[in-house]
């Protein structure tokens, strides 16, 4: 028994190649990927009749029948893992509606290799208009949040301590700004994608005088990659989205982070509705952040995914090849599926969660978070430089401590008593000029500088942030409609080549 593929091969697969190799392979791509063989079918076989490379009999009997196998969906093509893989079983289908000679026509001047690529292009493609509208939405559901909490002064943080204080709304506007780089990044692996493989054939192009260009217009690229070997041998747009996903998920798992401690009771900052959490098999008073650790967690799944894609690839040689091309983008696919699921509950989480106001401010005003400005206050009115304000301020915070009081305790007197230690001369704040450097409100309103946190700064930010994602989602319904009028242009011309006969749609 010979291979049901090829006559080069004068045996059949081992079983254990069909079982862990030809098998979950045709399960995983064909399914997948049977709408965009049709659609790539059609393309090449309108391109084969313009050209004169197929009669127009011929081209006509197999559009029809690529149409009906279309119609009837990929549960109507009887699957053989002997045949190894998705494309040799649609073409044995489409054989059994035309006829062995008829149906292997088709595939005159390409290879699995191209269309194969043209296939993981598209796919790309897909995911990355997906995924950027799904990012844009969360960053949209944060900047409305931001703006409602401009004013929710809250401590900031560095090393896990008390840093400086801010507000929740300038938190939050600080992700979208992440965010939007991430947005950038999907936007450029769209450029990236947008060159088709199809042509190219096995990595030296044809003989055959194909029009690359017409099928790069019907499938919706701008134009056809210039090198038949680049368009084979590279995945790398497949490398980009891997890395993009992992770096905006990286983003997601840090504000995951400090939501995870910010709502233990310890801290007090956020709380969730019970729609969100989960609870216990034994400790009935328990309310735990599942969604927080699903969210931690699938970032070190598509962490890993892109890691596996890189290593797959990093040894291969610059050609086709079932690592290289195969083996390395199938984690890219699953880390799209993953990271949409991941968004989703993004934006379920940055929507439901509610800050405490009194619990962050009285946190702010008591933690030391505002003595900068007190070291701030004696640069301008002490006329010390700020290495000996750093001193001073830092030592009233030491003797607090070691009294066990918090930072609102902190007077003038204390203040001008440190100074003229550590200055050797007479300073003299007033009471009004400390308590205002101390309170939390105050202090993060005098912080205008560009980029600060003073609310207002925030409110006009928030603006420009709604404008470019605005300009960042127009990028993706343009190219969907760019890809709507070539889905448009494909319908029309495989409608003309099969107006002698019944008229079915693509």
């Amino acid at each position: 028994m010979e291979s049901k593929v090829s006559r080069r091969l004068k045996q059949p697969p081992a079983k254990e190649i069909i079982q862990y190799i030809f098998l979950p392979r045709l399960n995983r791509e064909f399914f997948a990927n049977f709408e965009l063989l049709n659609q790539i079918n059609l393309a090449h076989l309108v391109m084969l009749e313009e050209q004169g490379i197929l009669d127009k009999d011929a081209s006509e009997r197999l559009a029809q029948a690529v149409l009906k196998m279309q119609q009837d969906g990929p549960n109507a093509v009887e699957l053989d893992p002997a045949r190894e893989e998705a494309y040799f079983n649609y073409e044995a289908h489409l054989m059994k509606l035309v006829g062995h000679d008829l149906g292997g026509r088709l595939h005159t001047a390409r290879s699995r290799n191209d269309m194969g690529a043209t296939i993981d292009r598209i796919r790309a493609r897909n995911f990355c208009l997906r995924l950027g509208t799904a990012l844009a939405d969360v960053a949209d559901a944060a900047l409305e949040r931001a703006q409602a909490f401009a004013g929710y002064v809250m401590p900031g943080y560095t090393h896990m301590q008390a840093a400086q204080p801010i507000t929740y709304g300038y938190y939050l506007s600080a992700l979208v700004d992440a965010w939007s780089r991430d947005i950038e990044r999907l936007v450029h692996v769209l450029d990236t994608t947008d060159g088709s493989p199809l042509g190219a054939c096995a990595l030296a192009g044809t003989s055959f005088p194909i029009d690359r260009f017409s099928t790069s217009q019907m499938l919706g690229f701008s134009y056809p990659l210039a090198n038949s070997l680049d368009g084979v041998a590279s995945r790398d747009f497949a490398l980009e989205l891997s890395a993009t996903l992992s770096i905006l998920m990286i983003t997601c798992s840090r504000m995951v982070q400090d939501f995870y401690i910010w709502s233990t009771p310890e801290f007090g900052y956020l709380s969730f509705p019970d729609s969100v959490a989960s609870t216990s098999s034994i400790m009935p008073q328990k309310k735990n952040p599942v969604v927080l650790e699903y969210l931690r967690g699938k970032t070190g799944h598509l962490i890993g995914l892109t890691s596996a894609a890189f290593t797959t690839v990093k040894s291969t040689h610059f050609s086709h090849a079932g690592d290289s091309s195969r083996e390395s983008t199938r984690t890219c696919w699953e880390g799209c599926e993953e990271a949409l699921k991941a968004l989703e509950l993004m934006k379920l989480l940055v929507l439901d969660v509610e800050p405490n106001r009194d619990r962050m401010m009285s946190r702010a005003a008591e933690d030391f978070s505002t003595v900068t400005d007190l070291a701030d206050l004696l640069v301008r009115r002490a006329g010390t430089s700020f290495r000996d304000a750093h001193h001073i301020v830092g030592s009233i915070v030491r003797d607090v401590l070691d009294q066990r009081l918090c930072a609102s305790s902190i007077t003038s007197a204390m203040v001008n008593a440190a100074a003229s230690q550590q200055l050797g001369r007479k300073v003299s704040l007033d009471e009004d000029e400390v308590r205002a450097c101390m309170d939390p409100v105050r202090n993060v309103a005098a912080r205008r500088s560009y980029g600060g946190p003073a609310p207002e700064l925030v409110l006009a930010r928030i603006e420009v942030q709604k404008a470019r994602l605005l300009e960042q989602r127009q990028v993706f319904e343009a190219t969907s409609k760019r890809l709507s009028d070539a889905g448009n242009l494909l319908k029309m011309r495989v409608e003309a080549l099969v107006s002698n006969r019944d008229r079915v749609l693509v």
